[in-house]
């Protein structure tokens, strides 16, 4: 693999990494709100007037949006830097 190859890959990566928490926060939003409950936030974790079970079910489902995304982009981008460059991507 080329430095220049790498010094390519490096600035995707990190466009992906943010641009996928920014998606996966909307994603959740929305989500949330359809099963809030009238909630206009998620329970904060430090607010003991909530449950601990629906503080680990409002975090299962945040981790669990974050890492489908997450996946989803960088899948994407290794294909996408693959067919620009007829490389896998570094890693």
């Amino acid at each position: 693999m080329s430095k220049l190859s790498r010094q390519l890959y490096t600035p995707l990566s990190v466009v992906t990494g943010v641009g996928g928490g920014l998606l996966a926060g909307q994603i959740f939003g929305q989500i949330w709100k359809r099963i809030g409950d009238n909630d206009p936030e998620p329970p904060d974790p430090k607010d003991l007037s909530y449950s601990t079970r629906q503080v680990l079910l409002v975090g299962a489902l945040q981790g669990l949006i974050v890492g489908v995304v997450r996946a989803s982009l960088q899948r994407a981008g290794a294909r996408g830097y693959l067919a620009l460059t007829n490389e896998p991507p570094p890693g």
